[in-house]
């Protein structure tokens, strides 16, 4: 197997969370309960990384068979990082938790296309776990900083209602209540976000253009509103649903669109991935001549779901959830360990929901649902 040495985790957590402790037994063991093999076993695998995953890492397996015996040539495997920081900073959110629990738990009650999953595992600290999926590949990932045509961007809008649709009228999602944001994260993030708010302006603010400084500048001053702003819908949403989070013509072509990494799933308002998705995903340039399609097409899905909803009706929201890719990207800047594919992501993602920001007045939107304050 390949990878750099993993650092020393539980004695005796009970599976393999990391890519150099996997083992031919569990996974012939979860491609048995799967039903996905014949015969008498695994000869040998060999686990590649792939992706760029911040506080976590997928590998893709490689499966030789014993004679006589047959299954998926390859799954693909994903688990908890390598540093010790991430870690702990993802078991305080429950980030595992959420992954593990959302394929365990939820998946089955939604329409959205996802990976299957074969065995998932977590720890009771929170700090590790390792889940096995069947391959999508080979599909073409979605790339945020290289855009997306029109017809991508309609298929991701209509399956961000597979998401929302079925979740807002399920009693059992209403009752998790652990999915929606404490009281205490508010006030930390209220705290934290002046100093984020420093760095992120003090790194990019020759890379910005005046306009949109002047409109994160805004937005932090109505962070209070923002952490505490009312929800008028409420739902599951993805929290990063973005291009690089999809698979497009997933299997070969078989499935239209998947969508993965399920580490921030969130009891919300849904028009959060939906600003969200407009905002730092596709680019203003394909945003801006196709807004109103794109709008148009989640909400005549999310009718055909059982939810109904006109683009006039969402408007205020849309505007409002856009500013949670603003958010993120200010908040990660800071937070996350800096890297070169980290900045040039936290800067499309700052520009592209700025922009959508600038164009729709989402401040003035979110400040007119709420008051300006508590």
């Amino acid at each position: 197997m390949t990878g750099a040495a993993c650092e020393d985790g539980p004695d005796e957590p009970g599976f393999p969370y990391s890519p150099e402790r996997l083992t031919t037994a569990w996974i012939e063991a979860a491609l048995r309960k799967a039903g996905l093999m014949q015969g008498g076993g695994i000869a040998a695998i060999e686990a590649r990384p792939f992706g760029t995953g911040q506080v976590g890492e997928s590998v893709r397996i490689a499966i030789r068979y014993m004679p006589g015996s047959s299954g998926p040539a390859t799954l693909v495997a994903k688990f908890g990082s390598r540093d010790p920081q991430s870690r702990e900073g993802a078991a305080g959110l429950r980030v595992y938790e959420r992954e593990v629990r959302f394929y365990r738990e939820y998946a089955p009650r939604l329409a959205v296309r996802t990976a299957r999953v074969l065995a998932s595992e977590l720890d009771e600290s929170g700090r590790y776990f390792a889940l096995l999926f069947d391959d999508l590949a080979p599909a073409r990932a979605g790339n945020q900083l290289a855009g997306c045509t029109l017809a991508d961007a309609l298929l991701a809008v209509r399956e961000a209602a597979a998401i929302h649709a079925p979740s807002m009228t399920d009693p059992l999602f209403m009752r998790q209540g652990w999915l929606t944001m404490p009281a205490a994260y508010q006030a930390h993030y209220l705290e934290a976000y002046p100093a984020c708010h420093a760095v992120f302006r003090e790194r990019y603010k020759d890379q910005l253009e005046p306009a949109l400084l002047a409109v994160c500048d805004r937005f932090a001053e109505a962070m209070e509103a923002w952490l505490y702003r009312p929800f008028r819908r409420l739902g599951l949403v993805h929290g990063d649903f973005r291009l690089d989070n999809m698979l497009f013509d997933a299997r070969g072509g078989a499935q239209p669109i998947a969508v993965v990494d399920w580490q921030t799933i969130a009891l919300a308002d849904p028009l959060i991935d939906v600003g969200y998705f407009l905002g730092t995903g596709i680019g203003s340039a394909l945003r801006r001549p196709h807004e109103r399609q794109l709008l148009d097409a989640y909400c005549a899905e999310m009718t055909a779901r059982g939810v109904p909803m006109t683009t006039d009706e969402i408007w205020d929201d849309y505007c409002v959830g856009a500013l949670y890719g603003l958010w993120l990207a200010v908040y990660c800047t800071a937070m996350v360990p800096r890297s070169e594919r980290g900045d040039l992501n936290f800067l499309s993602m700052a520009r592209g929901a700025a922009e959508l920001a600038l164009d729709n007045d989402s401040v003035l939107a979110l400040l007119r649902l709420t008051g300006g304050s508590r």
